[in-house]
């Protein structure tokens, strides 16, 4: 069996801002990745912002993986995530908010099975033939983030957070248990969680960032049935237009509290062929 991408996606944002998302497939590989929003001006890792050099490094040495297995795939990335940012980066961290994390979710392809690897909140759904669909990295449950939003104020997410917002933030991103793929090996191999389901040929996987996955998880748009019919009869695109007109809707930022207006959105859409 092997992957064949159907779609993908990935939308910055802001129009002007860069993308800290990345996402790719190989035949029985495929990823996606995203870097955690800056807490402050580019200088750790040159001019590069180290959300997307976290993301962009990630998304190559995926590529370049050809462990058999998954777990070894991560582990290897891992290690050399850590490697590469020893060799690049320009300067100490200022504190421990700087260091770049991500989220990430992988699956790679094994005769009937699909192996799942994750860390944070990039989901996955299996989205089989016969119509059923489940998780695959566990329900997603940004609640907590909603909940953090709003307890620093209404409408904080509609401008850039400064102040004692972003001191809060910055100490929320520093803590030891803020559980997220980084440039220490060790506390990414803790961090990351696997699992494995059978497969057939037909179904379908769709990998994301939280921003794509929000129609699910933060606008009630769709349950995981009706997001991958969506899919099916609409696309990506259409879904990604959704998002951003709710979010214009609200870019107040006040009937869904958030951190900013729009996140970027990524998604990945494949099907199991063999």
């Amino acid at each position: 069996m092997h992957f064949e991408t159907l779609q993908m996606i990935s939308l910055n944002g802001e129009h002007a801002k860069p993308n800290d998302d990345r996402c790719g497939c190989t035949s029985n590989l495929a990823w996606v990745v995203d870097g955690a929003t800056n807490m402050g001006p580019a200088g750790l890792l040159g001019a590069q912002g180290g959300a997307a050099w976290l993301a962009s490094t990630t998304n190559s040495l995926f590529a370049a993986s050809r462990k058999r297995d998954l777990k070894s795939a991560c582990e290897t990335v891992f290690d050399q995530i850590e490697m590469c940012f020893e060799a690049e980066r320009t300067r100490d961290p200022i504190a421990d908010w700087e260091m770049p994390k991500a989220a990430f979710s992988a699956v790679q392809l094994s005769d009937d099975k699909v192996s799942i690897a994750w860390a944070a909140d990039c989901p996955a759904l299996l989205a089989r033939k016969d119509g059923s669909v489940q998780w695959c990295t566990g329900e997603p449950d940004t609640s907590g983030e909603a909940a953090d939003a709003l307890a620093l104020g209404a409408g904080v997410g509609a401008q850039p957070l400064t102040g004692a917002a972003l001191d809060e933030r910055r100490a929320h991103r520093g803590r030891s248990d803020h559980f997220a793929l980084g440039v220490r090996a060790s506390a990414a191999k803790a961090v990351t969680r696997y699992a494995g389901l059978s497969v057939s040929d037909g179904d379908e996987v769709i990998l994301m960032s939280d921003g794509f996955a929000s129609l699910i998880t933060d606008y009630d748009v769709y349950s995981a049935e009706g997001f991958a019919q969506a899919i099916r009869a609409k696309g990506l695109a259409e879904l990604a237009s959704e998002i951003r007109a709710i979010e214009q809707e609200d870019a107040a930022c006040m009937r869904y509290p958030r951190f900013k207006v729009s996140d970027d959105a990524t998604a990945l859409w494949l099907k199991v062929v063999g």
